[in-house]
């Protein structure tokens, strides 16, 4: 079920009703619990157990490990959390990915390897809510958090709906004090979670899916493409992924805002970051900010760091959050290129420090050059031969492209018509007017907008990017 079709409107205007008409806190829980359920059993009820079973697991553990005085008793319980996850994680997710590079390996020294692979079907979002849940016995056994009593609360944390699937990732620390109290309707921002919700649908339904088909021809057969076309596509490609990820992200927002729960920021205009460090600031940083608190904290050792020590569990850190995007090497190149630009962003930081003039110049360069780094890295975004990735990155750096097909440029003019709007939402031009303005009018114009967009948008509905994740 996807934010963007009719089935959704439906199903969350029966939530919606169906939550503010029910008086008690706890009702209004168990209710969204079970729509939480629904709206994942859609793609395949059978996911729902595994939903479950994560959930009860941690409920229970987390427990076990704030019950505990001794040291090895709440190790122990913290390792049963994490096998339990992460082995559910890794048999559905990357067990065929391993057998296929272990079987690879030993092919190289020419060695049989016995294994086969499995017809395994990857449960949409498992990636999500197993990092929401291993956060929760994290945090217990850091002592960040005390253990929730109720498992309806916790059930409701794990499932809840609107960043089910493709996030944000959502801490407990953050959202389980939202359910101690009942919330009240008359607290929603409906002018800005509905206004928010269009802009979601709108780069999705007609932004994203629109540039995706553009973007296919040329990746498709990127050696039978021109120069042009390359650039073209590369750019499409990275737009439609900030598109489709930044739009799930504002319609999740948006959807629990109106049920009475916030959720955190997720994009922060990525592309007006002047360096790769600050771009996994303002990109995904429900991510970014996990991997750095539960990945790169936990590489470094208590005490004294050296530089080389931060620099390498800075590698590991990327390398670990490539892999999370999906069971491929180019995953693990995607997350190692950032690593790698992040850790020239802190070498070479004293360099430019102590010159004023070069610091003037990358402030002003550095945005069109990180973004240029940004295009070249998704290439390894998309699952392709690496012969193909080849091919489009020597077209992007040599400018040197084999083909002679062309994509046309009649589509160009959206570029820069959505860089336009891009900057307007970043210098929040129209913020102050639009909170001004009278709700008939907000209501009028956002009714317009929607006619507007259902024209626009695509005409097949295309899964949300990071829904494989």
């Amino acid at each position: 079920m996807l934010f963007t079709e009719f089935r959704f409107v439906v199903f969350f205007v029966v939530a919606f009703a169906v939550t503010w008409s029910l008086r008690g806190n706890t009702a209004r829980k168990a209710w969204l619990t079970l729509c939480s359920y629904v709206f994942y059993g859609a793609w395949d009820w059978r996911f729902c157990t595994l939903m479950a079973a994560s959930t009860l697991i941690d409920h229970h553990t987390g427990r076990k490990v704030h019950a505990s005085d001794d040291p090895r008793v709440r190790k122990r319980w913290l390792w049963a959390s994490l096998a339990a996850n992460l082995g559910l994680l890794g048999f559905f997710k990357y067990y065929n990915f391993f057998v296929e590079s272990g079987q690879g390996l030993f092919d190289l020294v020419g060695l049989p390897f016995p294994a086969r692979t499995l017809e395994i079907i990857l449960p949409v979002g498992i990636s999500f809510y197993t990092f929401q849940t291993l956060s929760y016995t994290l945090d217990i056994y850091k002592k960040r958090l005390k253990p929730v009593d109720s498992l309806l609360d916790f059930a409701f944390f794990v499932g809840f709906f609107p960043q089910l699937v493709a996030g944000p990732i959502v801490r407990a620390v953050e959202f389980l004090p939202q359910l101690a109290e009942k919330r009240r309707l008359s607290t929603v921002d409906f002018r800005g979670c509905l206004t928010l919700f269009l802009i979601g649908f709108v780069k999705k339904a007609c932004v994203s899916d629109n540039l995706a088909m553009v973007a296919d021809r040329y990746f498709d057969a990127p050696a039978l493409h021109d120069l042009g076309s390359a650039f073209t596509g590369i750019l499409y490609y990275t737009i439609q992924v900030y598109c489709d990820f930044s739009g799930y992200s504002d319609m999740a927002i948006a959807t629990a805002g109106l049920l009475g729960y916030r959720l955190c920021l997720n994009f922060a205009h990525p592309f007006f970051a002047h360096n790769v460090e600050q771009f996994w600031q303002r990109w995904h940083i429900s991510l970014s900010t996990w991997m750095r608190d539960y990945v790169f904290m936990s590489s470094l050792k208590r005490g004294r760091n050296s530089r080389g020590r931060i620099l390498g569990a800075t590698l590991l850190t990327f390398g670990v959050t490539g892999l999370w995007h999906g069971a491929s090497w180019n995953y693990v190149v995607f997350g190692l290129v950032h690593g790698v630009g992040v850790v020239w962003n802190m070498v070479t930081r004293p360099f430019v420090d102590a010159r004023p003039a070069l610091g003037r110049f990358l402030g002003r360069a550095g945005v069109p050059i990180t973004f240029w780094f940004v295009c070249l890295s998704i290439v390894f975004f998309r699952p392709m031969e690496w012969s193909e990735a080849g091919t489009v990155l020597r077209a992007l750096v040599l400018l040197d492209a084999p083909g002679t097909e062309s994509l046309g440029g009649s589509a160009l003019w959206l570029v820069p018509a959505l860089a336009v709007v891009h900057v307007l939402a970043f210098r929040r031009t129209f913020a102050a007017a639009w909170r001004a303005a009278p709700g008939w009018l907000v209501y009028l114009l956002w009714g317009g907008g929607l006619a507007l967009a259902l024209q626009w948008a695509a005409k097949d509905y295309r899964p949300f990017v990071y829904f494989q994740f």
